[in-house]
């Protein structure tokens, strides 16, 4: 599709891995795919069939200028490193909220499950009281609130909240910097999980399928719609781990993560402070119900458990790219 069809779609963290994934799901459908970065040019080299928009999401004035012709955006931006989480996140919702309100785009915001506290648990509903007990729970919520505002004076929002990402692009994860490391053959899966204590996963091309699909009926959607996905649901804990190390051959060991490392790193590794607030995540089994969802689309996409496992360590390079196998055993046998 070109510009004059209607369908451009501004991706605001289009190197990030829900920001990139949807974008090639939508540039896939034909729609034509702009994005905004602080380096245009890099990032131009990453993926050339997207328009890219030198700027920065935090100057209101290039937001504004990048969206013009555009009717939707996609907030998927965090600042860098997730540092001054705090300080930044809410200005730059609102320049998405102001450009969108201006040129009359509609927004779409991937959402989380920090919104809510434990009093919420175990069944998570779109519509559940939301009372967070992380500073990042209460910025996400304050995000929501705003939106739920500009919604009602004629913006147009959807919001889908899922699990913990994985996938291919999902690098600042539990799944790629909790469980496996990066850039290194798997011989160990940590799990952070409590054993019998349920867990709600993601994965990544199948959160942006949901998403594409729900963009492509927008115009049927209440003004501010929000849907709850199921994604892969780990019923005892141990079900993400098993997978991964079926993936692997059976061969790798399995652990349990090591929380007690978690409050000694913390003061110095940004990571480890994002692991130390959202504990409670995995202390309790909380499901969202993604009820709401089926009846706007009639299904929701779901990628076997394994073939999205084998993806995700294929990409981290923890397990060898297809036609790699050989020269792999070949080195381990070198090795030992």
């Amino acid at each position: 599709m070109t510009e004059q069809n209607g369908r451009v779609a501004l991706v605001l963290g289009a190197t990030g891995g829900i920001g990139g994934e949807v974008a090639r799901k939508l540039a896939a459908r034909g729609w034509h795919v702009r994005a905004l970065n602080r380096d245009a040019a890099k990032a131009r080299t990453r993926a050339s069939n997207f328009e890219w928009i030198q700027g920065d999401a935090m100057n209101a004035i290039d937001l504004m200028t990048a969206a013009q012709g555009a009717g939707l955006i996609i907030h998927a931006v965090n600042p860098p490193g997730y540092r001054d989480w705090e300080k930044l996140v809410l200005p730059m919702l609102d320049n998405t909220i102001l450009a969108a309100r201006s040129v009359g785009a509609r927004i779409l915001l991937p959402g989380t499950v920090y919104n809510f506290g434990p009093d919420s648990f175990p069944l998570l509903r779109e519509n559940s009281p939301q009372h967070p007990v992380t500073k990042k729970g209460a910025i996400r919520v304050e995000m929501e609130r705003r939106l739920e505002v500009a919604s009602r004076t004629g913006a147009r929002v959807i919001i889908v909240r899922a699990g913990d990402f994985f996938g291919p692009g999902a690098a600042s994860s539990w799944f790629s910097q909790g469980m496996v490391t990066p850039g290194k053959l798997l011989t160990t899966a940590k799990n952070p999980a409590r054993c019998g204590v349920g867990h709600q996963w993601a994965y990544l091309p199948d959160v942006a399928e949901t998403m594409a699909r729900l963009i492509e009926c927008g115009d049927r959607l209440p003004s501010f719609a929000v849907y709850h996905m199921d994604g892969f649901w780990d019923a005892d804990g141990c079900q993400m781990v098993a997978a991964i190390k079926r993936v692997a051959g059976g061969t790798i060991k399995t652990q349990a993560f090591p929380w007690w490392i978690v409050p000694l790193a913390a003061p110095f590794v940004t990571f480890m402070r994002e692991l130390k607030e959202m504990r409670y995540l995995w202390r309790e089994p909380l499901r969202m119900s993604n009820e709401r969802l089926i009846t706007e689309l009639g299904s929701e996409p779901h990628t076997p458990i394994d073939e999205a496992v084998r993806a995700s360590l294929v990409s981290l390079g923890c397990l060898p790219r297809a036609g790699q196998e050989g020269e792999a055993r070949v080195s381990v046998r070198a090795v030992h």
